[in-house]
């Protein structure tokens, strides 16, 4: 990486904020351009991380190649972090930015990297993966967790998790479908303009400075919550929180992306299922019980029986593929990541009530 220049789009966000941070933390000589519109909650709170780390932030939106081209004037890599990862988006009615800004902005992205002959790092989803096949897993209830069941009726299931193989057809939500036709329109790309690229089908991603939501960002949501002292709600499939979800610690992510990049052979725009695992997944049940012991507080906890749209009992990731093509493994543990959400949200206790509010 040494001398290259990065733009990070979406770079004020949490994984892009954490990305480019990283990208100079490892060559000083690297100049990196987060460009970022603010638009989601807290993001403002990442920039002085990003100037004290000698990161360039640009305000711009990946919907306007104007903006865009204004702001870059050479890239050699860009990675894509740019979206509004809610799995609950569309059902406000704001339809048009989630296209907008998933599918448009991607393009914009494409034709930047295309014109200038970049690499292109593309932050997909799990959330590709249809909702109703992933209903149909087997799986059984042991202790304060729901687990996959060893045989499967689904090809691409197993109790690894969820691999790359795992059928496509079917409806998956808005933010999901404009996802899976982004990664379509960058294996265009790479087959007509020869762009080098790389699709990552990341899961629940997670460390310090991430804004967490229930429906987006799940583990620090959780920990931020009992650090604040604020009620917290088990929703669905009886509203025992039994639900599980694998995690990946952000820094994690950022030394996949570095092996990613020094492998050019690897850059055709194939898809690799990228989290914790079956190295790291918890229920929220599980999950609780840890904030806990962490933070030595309890939290009320309302039960909801109903079961949102584009829920699933469980989802873990099946890195096998990933793992086999870059030597790759997460180093961080559930606890590990844990323990560096406590310390941080401690840490900026009245930072986060005040943007939370």
């Amino acid at each position: 990486m040494s001398g290259r220049s990065v733009v990070v789009t979406g770079g004020a966000g949490f994984i892009g904020s954490s990305l480019a941070i990283a990208f100079r933390r490892r060559d000083p000589s690297c100049r990196v351009l987060a460009f970022d519109n603010l638009r989601r909650r807290g993001s403002e709170l990442n920039l002085r991380r990003l100037r004290q780390a000698g990161v360039e932030f640009v305000h711009g939106d990946v919907r306007s190649p104007a903006d865009l081209e204004a702001a870059v004037d050479h890239v050699d890599v860009l990675v894509e972090c740019s979206a509004e990862p809610s799995v609950l988006a569309g059902h406000d009615g704001q339809t048009r930015y989630v296209v907008d800004a998933n599918l448009n902005g991607l393009v914009n992205c494409l034709e930047l990297v295309r014109k200038q002959g970049a690499t292109l790092v593309f932050l997909s989803t799990s959330r590709v993966y249809p909702t109703a096949a992933l209903s149909r897993l087997r799986f059984e209830t042991r202790g304060d967790r729901f687990e996959l069941a060893p045989t499967q009726d689904v090809p691409g299931a197993s109790p690894e998790g969820i691999s790359e193989d795992f059928p496509l057809a079917g409806p998956r939500t808005l933010y999901g479908a404009t996802k899976l036709a982004a990664e379509l329109l960058i294996a265009e790309y790479v087959d007509m303009f020869g762009v080098r690229a790389v699709v990552d089908r990341c899961g629940v991603v997670s460390g310090p400075w991430q804004m967490g939501k229930a429906e987006q960002g799940v583990f620090a949501h959780w920990m931020v919550s009992h650090v604040l002292e604020r009620p917290l709600r088990y929703i669905g499939y009886g509203g025992c929180g039994h639900q599980v979800r694998d995690v990946l610690h952000v820094d994690d992510l950022a030394d996949l992306v570095e092996r990613q990049l020094a492998s050019p052979e690897a850059l055709g725009g194939e898809p690799f299922n990228v989290g914790g695992g079956t190295f790291a997944s918890a229920s929220l049940a599980e999950l609780t019980a840890l904030c806990q012991r962490l933070t030595g507080r309890r939290v009320p906890i309302d039960a909801v029986a109903e079961t949102r749209p584009g829920d699933v009992p469980i989802y873990i990731s099946d890195t096998r593929k990933v793992r086999a093509r870059f030597g790759w493994a997460p180093a961080r543990t559930l606890d590990d990541i844990m323990r560096d959400l406590h310390t941080w949200a401690s840490g900026e206790r009245e930072a986060l009530r005040e943007s939370l509010a």
